[in-house]
């Protein structure tokens, strides 16, 4: 279910001291429900999750057009990316997290991992059309239990960028958020039954 802004702007993350300078472009309740301490689980069930895979045949159709159009338009190469276009991230963490983050050995995501705490964490993504953070993030759902918490931030690059965002729009909405959220409920579920 998509949220207000302020799901995620009246929180204390660190995320906000980290990227001021970056819209926040979505947040989205996650279908996993749980108790105070759930935030590792979330992690490790979405550690372990193949969107590619488990998607419905239209949302794949369009994720892997999407990096196939990078290819040809030359959207992700190594020069459009993090500390060569855009400056990471992890430059602006404490240092304690920034030792952690270069330590973190990288899950197959696209996102480059940033940090983790207790209960939120961040990873980011850059190519020629924006410099993006994926957070996620543990809080209480409002009756009395608890649920992740997902949030997009963006810097887009230029008029391209910026075009880039209103062009996939209505695609995150329609498809990509409604197959990426039945993933991690079916996940979610999965590890429950297996328990």
């Amino acid at each position: 279910m998509r949220l207000a802004s302020t799901a995620h702007t009246t929180q204390p993350w660190l995320i906000h001291e980290i990227a001021p300078d970056f819209r926040l472009e979505d947040v989205w309740a996650l279908p996993t429900p749980g108790g105070p301490d759930g935030f590792k689980t979330l992690i490790a069930v979405l550690e372990g999750a193949d969107f590619e895979r488990d998607a419905p045949r239209v949302a794949r159709a369009l994720w892997v057009l999407r990096w196939k159009l990078g290819t040809v338009l030359g959207l992700d190469r190594a020069r459009t990316g993090l500390d060569t276009r855009v400056a990471s991230l992890r430059h602006r963490l404490p240092a304690d997290l920034r030792k952690a983050a270069e330590e973190h050995v990288e899950d197959g995501s696209p996102f480059t991992f940033l940090y983790q705490l207790d209960n939120e964490r961040a990873g980011e993504l850059a190519n020629r059309t924006v410099h993006g953070v994926l957070h996620l993030s543990w809080v209480p759902d409002g009756e009395g239990g608890w649920r992740g918490q997902m949030a997009i931030l963006v810097k887009p690059n230029g008029r391209l960028g910026a075009a880039y965002l209103v062009l996939i729009k209505p695609f995150r909405y329609w498809i990509i958020y409604p197959a990426l959220l039945r993933s991690f409920d079916r996940r979610w579920e999965q590890h429950w039954e297996r328990g």
